[in-house]
């Protein structure tokens, strides 16, 4: 009897740290010679332009903390979020996810995001924009700490509009004023003869297509939730927003069902006038044509309708997995060492501009000396946030699908609406 009962208090302890951590550890202080691991899930080390930073920063972390070492789990952008998630329930957690703040909702309501104030020091916590953080808040804790941030702006071809005849200088603010340079850049093709779209808004089938269209839905002064996160799309702004989308399919304008690196290679090919995009989308663009930024320059999100073109700001964040102290100790570590201007500076100087959320961070040279950030420098403080919502990644593909209908599908603006309010309503 002793002997089952042995047996059953080991499985009982083997079961309950593969639940908080994945795997039994030594319970021996992490050190050089015995270094604790921790797993950091990370999309980006598959996508061309980023995999030397992130080898650069588990190379400079380790070290400076050879007590610790770093194991990437890595899955393309579209799958790590249900990569995570799954591993999680089967006994496997992470310790920090890099990601967008939209995911946020979607990991704590998996019970998976801690709040970043039981892991990270407070006083580096109080160095970040309080407007950022409430991005991040849920219910009183914050659930994300952000590396950067940047609105949905607009990118635009100096070149292009040359040729059209408009000011690089004067780009368009509102949505009429996008109508009319648009009129002047679709008479335009490139040198091999391809047409040339205006402008480009992403519509498919991908959660960050439907924070797009959010966003694109504030330009009008819309919104799509109530303050605690039910659904309100009775407006005029969100109406104006697909009525808009329709019009622009009509003139073809935009490119149908497009993702966001659609959008970047043909403005990388000088195939696309202007789009909008998160600031850090413009690494995809180099990717492709190194010299874009000869060519390439920034606005603010346009206006539209009452509105006075309020954007969603997006984040690259870390979401913090509590797997017991000796991990957290770790973590609080590790984000540190990466939001630092030292670790970020270079990276939005050569890799991607974007604007840093720490205060003490704000006039990096990264920043001030971008040419590419500079012309939508003002967005930065005209951002509005998304309520709270579980089911946010289910409501994004919805509008996704409601920009197609409107698109691809040439359905009236109405019809589709009342076919996303009946679908997004089973959802909430």
């Amino acid at each position: 009897m002793r002997k089952v009962l042995a047996l059953l208090a080991i499985v009982l302890v083997v079961t309950s740290s593969l639940f908080a951590g994945g795997s039994a550890e030594s319970t021996a202080p992490a050190s050089a010679e015995n270094p604790l691991t921790i797993k950091v899930a990370n999309y980006a080390l598959l996508e061309s332009g980023y995999e030397d930073f992130w080898n650069g920063v588990k190379e400079g972390f380790e070290a400076q903390y050879p007590q610790y070492k770093i194991e990437w789990v890595t899955a393309p952008y579209g799958e790590i979020l249900n990569q995570v998630i799954n591993m999680a329930g089967g006994g496997d957690r992470v310790d920090v996810i890099f990601g967008e703040e939209a995911w946020v909702p979607q990991l704590y309501a998996s019970g998976l995001a801690a709040p970043i104030t039981d892991i990270i020091d407070a006083d580096f916590v109080a160095d970040f924009d309080p407007a950022v953080m409430d991005v991040f808040t849920i219910d009183g804790g914050i659930y994300g700490i952000p590396l950067y941030v940047s609105p949905f702006i607009l990118y635009y071809n100096t070149e292009l509009f040359e040729q059209a005849g408009l000011d690089p200088a004067n780009p368009p603010k509102t949505y009429d004023e996008l109508l009319d340079a648009a009129e002047k850049l679709s008479q335009l093709t490139d040198t091999n003869g391809n047409k040339i779209y205006p402008f480009g808004q992403t519509t498919a089938s991908v959660v960050v297509s439907g924070n797009a269209l959010i966003s694109m839905i504030y330009n009008f002064g819309g919104d799509v939730f109530t303050e605690d996160g039910q659904l309100n799309v009775d407006n005029d702004g969100f109406h104006q927003a697909f009525e808009m989308l329709a019009t622009l399919d009509d003139l073809g304008y935009n490119p149908q069902n497009a993702k966001l690196k659609d959008l970047r290679n043909l403005f990388a090919l000088g195939q696309l006038a202007m789009y909008y995009d998160q600031s850090w989308g413009f690494n995809g663009v180099t990717s492709i044509n190194p010299d874009a930024a000869s060519f390439t320059a920034s606005a603010a999100p346009l206006a539209g309708g009452d509105g006075t073109g309020e954007a969603v700001l997006c984040a690259h964040c870390f979401i913090l997995v509590d797997n017991g102290d000796a991990k957290n100790e770790a973590v609080n570590a590790f984000v540190q060492y990466v939001i630092s201007e030292e670790v970020l500076n270079d990276y939005m100087a050569n890799v991607t501009p974007a604007y840093p959320a720490k205060n003490s961070m704000a006039d990096m040279t990264a920043v001030a000396e971008s040419g590419v950030l500079k012309g939508a420098s003002s967005s930065i403080s005209n951002v509005k946030k998304v309520p709270y919502v579980s089911a946010m990644s289910d409501i994004a593909l919805d509008l996704c699908t409601l920009a197609q209908a409107v698109t691809v599908s040439n359905t009236p603006v109405d019809e589709a609406i009342d076919a996303f309010v009946r679908s997004a309503s089973t959802k909430l």
